[in-house]
């Protein structure tokens, strides 16, 4: 008489453990489209620096799939003929970045409830110069504006928050003490573009910590978009970095469209908080978005806490803990 056997029943902890693996496997595979999004009917979507490459697409993106999308922009007349490319509910409202009394009225008037803040805008390898609040340009823009953006509008977040970074942070160094250059050498920007990029992962990896401690459901992601052909070397003065450039996005680059996918698969796919998405093709350059690596200082939490704790000095801007235990409304 042969023994009859039964199916071992898991535990939950198991099968929670067995359904992450499955759904970090499904994003290491680089098959994700934007036809695997969720409806974002009903949902506010922020998306700063909107009026051209891939915040633009990105927004196009948002509002095809039912979100009403802000575009947070500088120059509100290119804003508004951005939006008018685009097919769904949008709205445009001004946003300097490098202005933090902007930043802070931005904040202060809005009242609604937000899915997802993508952190989009930026600048690159500018002549050096300075915010209005005397930070430098890139770092003062791409990351201490977003990071005084991002902590005054949390108490509405109830989904993600998303900062498109650059592959270009594994070249970067920071400088804890001098994170305004004003005294180191600064050349030609690249390494305050560096710089600030670094910092953007920096930020998310905090912001991960500081909402997992706090309990809150939303979660913090970051995304690159590769090389895209976009126009945000437009700032730089450098006539030799602007012709290389232009050879090597010729060359190499993918449209703005494939660009924007990283966001997107950041902002809305089932991904753990911490999370950096970058196109799957060699080098990162291009290709469908899958999750990356980071340089080991990008994942270095002690940095990490170190530059949020510098950032809150010069902003004036705290995280707002108090708020953050609440259920999830999205």
């Amino acid at each position: 008489m042969s023994a009859q056997t039964h199916p071992v029943k898991q535990s939950a902890p198991i099968q929670r453990r067995r359904a992450a693996r499955r759904t970090e496997r499904e994003a290491l595979a680089p098959n994700w489209t934007v036809d695997r999004m969720p409806s974002l009917a009903g949902k506010n979507v922020i998306v700063t620096g909107a009026n051209s490459g891939i915040g633009l697409e990105a927004a196009r993106v948002f509002a095809a799939k039912g979100a009403h999308v802000v575009f947070a922009v500088r120059d509100e007349t290119r804003g508004r003929d951005a939006a008018a490319t685009v097919t769904g509910s949008t709205e445009v409202r001004h946003l300097d970045l490098a202005d933090l009394q902007s930043v802070r009225a931005f904040a202060d008037a809005w009242t609604e409830n937000i899915h997802i803040l993508v952190n989009n805008a930026g600048v690159m390898v500018p002549p050096l110069g300075r915010t209005t609040d005397g930070f430098e340009l890139q770092f003062g823009i791409n990351h201490l504006g977003h990071f005084a953006l991002t902590n005054l509008l949390l108490p509405h977040i109830s989904g993600r928050v998303v900062t498109v970074a650059s592959s270009a942070h594994r070249s970067a160094t920071i400088d804890l003490d001098d994170l305004n250059w004003h005294t180191r050498r600064y050349g030609r920007g690249s390494g305050g573009y560096e710089q600030s990029k670094l910092a953007n992962l920096l930020f998310t990896l905090e912001l991960h910590r500081r909402l997992d401690r706090s309990g809150s459901p939303v979660i913090a992601t970051a995304a690159h978009p590769g090389m895209t052909a976009t126009n945000l070397m437009s700032s730089s003065e450098s006539a030799t970095m602007t012709a290389f450039a232009k050879v090597a996005v010729r060359l190499f680059a993918q449209d703005p469209v494939m660009g924007a996918t990283p966001t997107l698969f950041a902002a809305t796919a089932d991904l753990p908080g911490g999370s950096y998405a970058g196109p799957s093709g060699r080098r990162e350059l291009a290709g469908p978005p899958m999750l990356v690596g980071r340089s080991a200082m990008a994942g270095d939490p002690v940095v990490a806490a170190r530059l949020w704790a510098a950032s809150e000095d010069l902003t004036g801007v705290k995280y707002p803990a108090a708020q953050m235990h609440r259920p999830s409304t999205t």
